[in-house]
């Protein structure tokens, strides 16, 4: 007896016994911006494209189309259509070979849920199966489970990622034309695959439409003009935007998550990836590989940008690797939070004179400068604009490490885990390793007027880092930092006045290089935003000679202005608790009678410093030159001009003219600091300066 007579008899015996349990599967996560514009698609554990919705947001003509091409008497039969069995028995029986189907809509959809081999067994437990359906739901659950669960080639599994994917619709949007196009695919997604059949799936298409008129669906003329409807395929591109960010956004989610809207902006995020980008090749020559951005909105913490790296597909430069959240030292970008504890505390102002100078501190921790010079008496604005070290750390001694160290991890730096003696005072300078997620909220809260709040990643679901909104700086200190940091004048003598911190608005901005140029930062904020950048190599390799403001700073400055244009901020608004006064820049004491050189500064109110008496000479410093040092040896480079090839001369003194003396011969210039071409020789050099005199010997090499 032939096979199929077999299979026709055999199809109405006992089977074995299975359960139509419905197996749960987790929905892809699609991701869109705070606008709802899509940013990226996670696939579902089935590895496609699943976004389920219920019957009433999908199209009826999608029922129709369904049950008149895939099962006309779904609504009479219990699962299996013993009519349709036969009738295809008999026409497979009468060709000799398959020609015809049976499978209902529900026994496609056990099929969808529990794939089987199409054995003779196979089939039989998947009739008994949608049996056992039809017993425990209703026609609607089925058609519903049906239309999410059924695949439709490319990836997509579901009539709504199929809509989405096809023609850029929903599902409940779908055209009588467009639902009869996705109903012909799902009798063979691959031989129907419109993206390399059109012609085929076209076809099908009409097959479905006839059938619908067939079975009186549609009438006459809704069958005309749906032929006559162009399908228009859009095969719209799978986005894949903000990776770093999208993979640290899905590892937060709850389970069952599909539909998110991130805080993302889009527009901000594309282009903080290009400027990034831009930049980098820039700095290739430099050994500079890779750099990350966060953007933050400082009213609510929400992440507005996310760049984790240069380019994440790059393998050889380890692109994958999320530069946000790694681990780096911060360099001197954590002196502002030095600074904040002491004006908090009240033991310095912003008109405090401090001493830059070589200097020993306990352990033989001996700081230096970037530019490798000592500066003399420089006012606490000074030495915090111009980020000179020794300064920093003075003040460091005074607040105590252990007051820092626990106030860094009140404002949101938790990874500096170790005890303060760990650190000592090269906390100030950033010996430790901080995420620039982190660093960049801290500065979001000095932005704040000292709030910290913690940052939120998404609105639907809600997703918020770890933390609570708590004051971590007083308003009065936090607002001194920033009117420091924003000063473009008090920074020029190291930044110079066009760098690129300076920006045509108020931005208050610090940078910050790590030890032997691994790695650089620069923040910057205003009260809207915050920008967050490090730039470095994710191999740990040192850059050559790139600082803060020349590797990250770039960064910042393009997308400041790119973001002020966008999102427009106010100017800095002055805390009732602050107070402006002219001081004396030599006393750094209130301005008297006798001082001739005095600026407004600003304090807060009850911490002002006493009344200058005009005897400045009382806090001038020893003479003594800082550049160069005894018994430095210079070098000439023979590939440089030698007219290009300079030295620096500088003393600690205060005084408006020195009287310079080399190898016995008086200079002309008068500067307390200049620059010297070099001339090859060992030499002596001498300064005088309010009647002080200091003297080292050094040597230039040819």
């Amino acid at each position: 007896m032939n096979k199929y007579v077999w299979t026709g008899v055999l199809i109405f015996l006992p089977c074995l016994l299975v359960s139509g349990e419905e197996k749960f599967l987790t929905p892809s996560v699609h991701l869109t911006d705070r606008n709802g514009i899509a940013m990226r698609g996670f696939l579902s554990e089935n590895r496609t494209y699943y976004f389920p919705v219920s019957l009433g947001e999908m199209s009826p003509w999608l029922i129709a189309a369904a049950v008149a091409a895939e099962d006309k008497r779904f609504y009479e039969h219990s699962g299996v259509d013993t009519q349709a069995i036969l009738r295809a028995w008999w026409q497979n029986v009468s060709s000799g070979e398959v020609v015809s189907g049976a499978s209902t809509i529900t026994q496609q959809l056990v099929r969808a849920l529990e794939p089987r081999p199409k054995t003779f067994m196979g089939k039989m437990r998947e009739a008994w199966q949608a049996q056992s359906w039809e017993k425990n739901h209703t026609k609607e659950e089925i058609l519903e489970d049906y239309f999410n669960r059924v695949e439709f080639g490319n990836l997509t599994q579901g009539v709504e990622s199929a809509a989405q994917f096809y023609f850029g619709v929903n599902a409940s949007d779908l055209s009588l034309a467009q639902a009869a196009f996705l109903v012909g695919i799902i009798k063979s997604p691959t031989r129907y695959n419109p993206l390399k059949y059109l012609v085929r799936a076209h076809k099908r298409r009409d097959y479905v439409l006839r059938r619908m008129k067939e079975e009186k669906w549609i009438d006459e003329e809704m069958y005309r003009l749906a032929l006559e409807e162009p399908i228009v395929l859009r095969a719209a591109p799978r986005p894949f935007e903000a990776p770093h960010f999208a993979q640290f956004l899905r590892s937060l989610l709850p389970e069952n998550s599909a539909r998110v809207r991130s805080t993302l902006d889009k527009n901000i995020q594309l282009y903080a990836e290009q400027v990034v980008k831009n930049h980098i090749q820039k700095l290739q020559e430099e050994n500079v590989t890779n750099a990350a951005v966060i953007v933050i909105e400082n009213a609510t913490g929400a992440v507005l940008a996310y760049v984790g790296s240069a380019d994440f597909q790059n393998e050889k430069n380890n692109g994958q690797v999320d530069g946000v959240r790694a681990l780096r030292q911060p360099g001197s970008s954590l002196k502002p939070f030095v600074y904040g504890l002491a004006f908090e505390q009240g033991i310095l102002t912003p008109a405090d004179l401090l001493a830059d100078e070589d200097t020993f501190f306990e352990g033989g921790f001996r700081p230096r400068n970037y530019d490798e010079t000592f500066h003399g008496l420089v006012s606490a604005r000074t030495a915090l604009a111009c980020s000179y070290n020794v300064p920093a750390v003075k003040v460091a001694e005074q607040v105590g490490v252990s007051t820092l160290l626990a106030r860094l991890n009140k404002a949101g730096l938790t990874e500096l885990s170790r005890e303060a003696d760990f650190y000592g005072l090269g906390l100030s300078l950033g010996n430790g390793e901080v995420q620039l997620l982190h660093l960049a909220n801290a500065y979001a809260a000095l932005a704040r007027g000292g709030i910290y709040k913690p940052l939120v990643l998404s609105w639907e679901p809600f997703i918020q880092l770890p933390g609570k909104p708590q004051r971590v700086l007083s308003e009065d200190a936090a607002y001194l930092v920033s009117h420091i940091l924003k000063d473009n004048q008090a920074r020029g003598a190291s930044f110079g006045l066009n760098s690129p911190l300076a920006v045509p608005f108020e931005m208050a901005a610090k940078t910050g290089t790590s030890k032997d140029y691994k790695d650089n930062w620069v923040f910057g904020y205003t009260p809207r935003w915050t920008i967050g950048v490090w730039v470095g190599n994710f191999d740990a390799s040192p850059m050559r000679k790139v600082s803060g403001v020349t590797g990250a700073g770039p960064i910042l400055h393009d997308l400041a202005v790119f973001l002020q244009a966008q999102v427009p901020s106010p100017a800095f608004s002055v805390p009732s608790g602050i107070t402006s006064a002219r001081v004396c820049t030599r006393s750094g004491k209130l301005a008297g009678p006798a001082c001739a050189h005095t600026q407004e500064e600003v304090f807060i109110t009850g911490h002002l410093p006493e009344k200058c008496d005009g005897k400045h000479q009382a806090v001038t410093l020893q003479t003594k030159i800082i550049s160069p040092t005894q018994n430095d040896v210079y070098q000439v480079d023979p590939s440089v001009a030698k007219g290009l090839q300079k030295m620096v001369w500088q003393t600690t003194c205060d005084s408006e003219k020195c009287t310079w003396v080399l190898d016995g011969k008086k200079q002309k210039s008068t500067a307390c600091r200049i620059w010297w071409p070099l001339v090859v020789g060992k030499h002596h050099l001498a300064v005088s300066c309010n009647g002080q005199q200091d003297s080292i010997s050094f040597e230039v090499l040819p």
